[in-house]
């Protein structure tokens, strides 16, 4: 009788946005998942204000990440532009928070955001993973779910790459390719966001990707992917903004999200 057990089982967060209350209820939420490796997507600062306590619990861990767009704004002291998907409020707080985090994160943590990869590959027994945060190409580039499949295509192509797993977009999903095609050969998954959550009720979102052994399945279907969704104390993270100079703004965005379903 054939093992059902995965060969492996990998633990994917991202876009934490100093979210101390979530990033803890998810990580003891992997803990009865019992990864063999977590790997994080990058946005480790802005929109709460645990900044510093979120980025030593990532080092305490020792969990790989990659640079997301906020880190590398912090690391390099990088001007902040306005973005024309944000409405004027949002901007006007986004400038406010990041300008937090620059002023208060303590000088070993923006050194560690400095050291930060791109990208991450995994390679394990011919299966290859691309992790990114926004995409490939860029760290600010958004691909959500209903991206054009001419530059989904473009972007396996390039990566060379069973699977892409980013973020940035706080919208989970999982997508594969050819959407025609009765055999699947590549898919493209996003993690969700674990501190600023767009998913229902604003719960903490991460992925949990097991690896099946190849006598088991073939190609893009020995990876089993699951998105999670978790409920953590949302109250302490609402109440813990209004307390701080981070802008209310991220807190009235939680209440709306934690009342809206």
């Amino acid at each position: 009788m054939k093992s059902t057990e995965p060969q492996m089982k990998l633990a994917i967060i991202t876009d934490l946005h100093a979210n101390l209350p979530a990033v803890k209820a998810v990580l003891t939420d992997i803990d009865t998942f019992h990864p063999d490796q977590i790997y994080c997507l990058g946005d480790l600062t802005d929109a709460a204000p645990w900044h510093n306590e979120v980025i030593e619990l990532i080092k305490i861990r020792n969990i790989p990440t990659i640079m997301g767009n906020h880190d590398e704004r912090i690391a390099f002291d990088l001007p902040v532009y306005t973005l024309d998907k944000h409405s004027l409020s949002e901007q006007q707080a986004r400038l406010e928070a990041i300008n937090y985090t620059k002023q208060t994160i303590t000088e070993a943590n923006k050194a560690f955001l400095s050291t930060l990869p791109a990208t991450l590959k995994i390679e394990f027994d011919g299966l290859s993973i691309l992790l990114v945060h926004g995409s490939p190409d860029s760290n600010e580039e958004y691909i959500y779910e209903d991206a054009e499949e001419d530059r989904i295509s473009e972007m396996f192509r390039k990566a060379e790459v069973d699977a892409i797993i980013s973020g940035h977009t706080h919208l989970s999903f999982i997508r594969y390719l050819p959407e025609s095609a009765h055999q699947r050969t590549k898919v493209l998954i996003n993690a969700g966001s674990v501190g600023r959550s767009k998913e229902k009720g604003a719960k903490a979102c991460y992925l949990q990707l097991e690896i099946l052994n190849a006598t088991e399945a073939v190609g893009i279907d020995r990876l089993k992917p699951v998105i999670r969704e978790i409920d953590y104390p949302i109250r302490e993270t609402i109440i813990g903004i209004r307390n701080s100079p981070v802008p209310d703004f991220y807190a009235d965005f939680l209440e709306k999200a934690d009342h809206k379903f």
